[in-house]
């Protein structure tokens, strides 16, 4: 038995699993503060005799085992999870391996290994929620360089009609400070869920995240992207993308993937929701194997 912790940064969802993906148990925790948030999910796992755990968290995290500070939660703008050591606690609670990796990093594995990707040696995992954040996938192995990406924070060309100044408290207009729901919120004085039939809400979106895309395509040529998160539920999102890129790409790069069959290449998670949490199971699986 393993287990998954996908550390979001609204809700904690915790699994008990199978190393093919199965889940057994799960239970969602708010996240408030760690003193409190932890050590429900602690008393989650006490019940179960698990061999591993692993965790996909909201981030920027620490990933360089090297690093005097691997295993904590960094830079976030969640001020009371600054440098919280979340490998060593949990090393220290039950005293099993721990995997640890961003929560789109391991939403990019699920997808890789039971999901949409499946079968395929690369692909692009992109959430669109409270942040953008995206995880990718390359030759059978997930992306990591002196960090994690942090796809989410690149800029965009900003659209001639669009005023708004942007979200992000550490960039302001990149594009999760354009794009992500809380921006939405603010420009547009309400919640995605209650715009849905305003078209210029999800034109606007899609040429924010068809810019992305095109970068992200045109850098890691990945075999297919999936969209998750909050924000990608909404029905008219998809079609913005999708013309939108087509105009940008404007031929430059030949596929049928980006041109007669895009609605196949870019698509929602083939696990749904469980695309994190399913990742983090097998992260668990990944680190008892090295270990």
């Amino acid at each position: 038995m393993f287990g998954g912790i996908e550390a979001g940064g609204t809700k904690f969802v915790c699994a008990v699993g199978e190393e093919s993906g199965t889940i057994k148990d799960r239970i969602e925790i708010p996240t408030t503060f760690p003193e409190e948030t932890i050590a429900k999910v602690i008393s989650f796992f006490k019940q179960y005799s698990i061999k591993a755990i692993g965790i996909g968290s909201f981030g920027p995290i620490d990933i360089n085992h090297d690093s005097s500070n691997y295993g904590y939660i960094t830079s976030t703008p969640k001020t009371k999870w600054r440098n919280f050591p979340f490998v060593q606690t949990f090393q220290d609670a039950f005293g099993v391996p721990i995997g640890f990796n961003t929560d789109v990093n391991a939403a990019a594995l699920g997808e890789a290994t039971l999901g949409a990707a499946k079968g395929l040696d690369s692909c692009l995992y992109i959430t669109v929620g409270t942040g953008i954040g995206a995880g990718a996938v390359v030759q059978g192995k997930i992306l990591q360089g002196l960090s994690h990406p942090e796809m989410g924070h690149t800029y965009v060309r900003r659209h001639p009609k669009d005023s708004y100044l942007g979200k992000c408290p550490y960039h302001q207009d990149c594009l999760e400070g354009l794009a992500a729901g809380p921006a939405i919120e603010e420009r547009w004085g309400n919640k995605g869920i209650h715009l849905k039939h305003k078209e210029e809400v999800w034109e606007l979106e899609g040429y924010y995240l068809a810019q992305a895309l095109m970068q992200y395509i045109l850098i890691l040529s990945p075999k297919k992207i999936i969209l998750g998160g909050g924000v990608m539920k909404q029905e008219k999102i998809f079609p913005s993308i999708y013309k939108n890129l087509k105009e940008l790409l404007n031929d430059y790069i030949s596929f049928p993937e980006l041109s007669t069959d895009i609605e196949n290449y870019i698509v929602r998670p083939g696990l749904g929701d469980n695309a994190g949490i399913v990742g983090s199971l097998i992260l668990a699986k990944e680190v008892l194997e090295i270990e």
